[in-house]
């Protein structure tokens, strides 16, 4: 399972990159509103790629379907490990169709249904992202909808990845790797939880100790 990290913040992705666990990059524009020092949306996605060397999504901010396919176009002149990410909507489905037929590598988003993942795949999207965090909190078991849409993927040989999104804890991150989802994108916050457990301090410490006594 691939692991992104959910940020725009470049000191984190410059962190994970090199721990040899960084295998691409999610963004958002909330993501990247909140690096004031980072106010150039393009010069931002270009720098993460520079560091990633991996697939960087970076979100349109249109919405209506000839706005999104020509920002989508311009997103892509950014650098070849860009992803467009598109929302799963009607005009971001018909968006999807036409970036994938050039070959633009699409992320449908705000994903929430196995039927909006099934239709995005069939647009040709290479990423589907359903929002388990989000599903979650309206008391939905957002994995339930990850695991039909890998049994639906698997079903029908669909080639577009499943990139779990809205990760909030630890938990999400095992349950997905347990389903099969190709890719986690994990807030760095949480990925740095994935390193933690007391008895591994408490092992250390004892160990330590044990060696100090001789």
């Amino acid at each position: 399972m691939k692991f992104f990290l959910d940020s725009a913040n470049i000191d984190e992705i410059q962190e994970i990159a090199s721990l040899g666990l960084l295998d691409g990059v999610t963004t958002n524009p909330s993501l990247i509103a909140k690096e004031k020092s980072q106010k150039d949306f393009k010069k931002t996605i270009k720098r993460i790629c520079g560091i990633v060397k991996g697939p960087v999504s970076a979100e349109v901010l249109s919405t209506d379907f000839d706005s999104m396919v020509k920002e989508g176009n311009q997103l892509a002149k950014i650098d070849k490990h860009v992803v467009v990410k598109l929302p799963m909507t009607k005009d971001g489905i018909r968006a999807t169709k036409i970036l994938s037929q050039k070959k633009i590598p699409v992320n449908v988003t705000l994903i929430f249904t196995s039927t909006q993942a099934l239709i995005a795949a069939k647009a040709g999207a290479a990423y589907v992202s359903p929002f388990v965090g989000r599903l979650d909190d309206i008391s939905t078991n957002g994995m339930s909808v990850v695991n039909e849409i890998s049994e639906i993927f698997i079903n029908y040989g669909f080639s577009t990845e499943i990139l779990v999104a809205s990760i909030r804890n630890p938990i999400h991150v095992v349950e997905s790797a347990r389903i099969g989802a190709d890719v986690v994108t994990v807030p760095y916050k949480v990925l740095m939880q994935l390193f933690n457990h007391p008895l591994t301090d408490i092992g250390i410490k004892k160990f330590l100790a044990d060696w100090n006594k001789k």
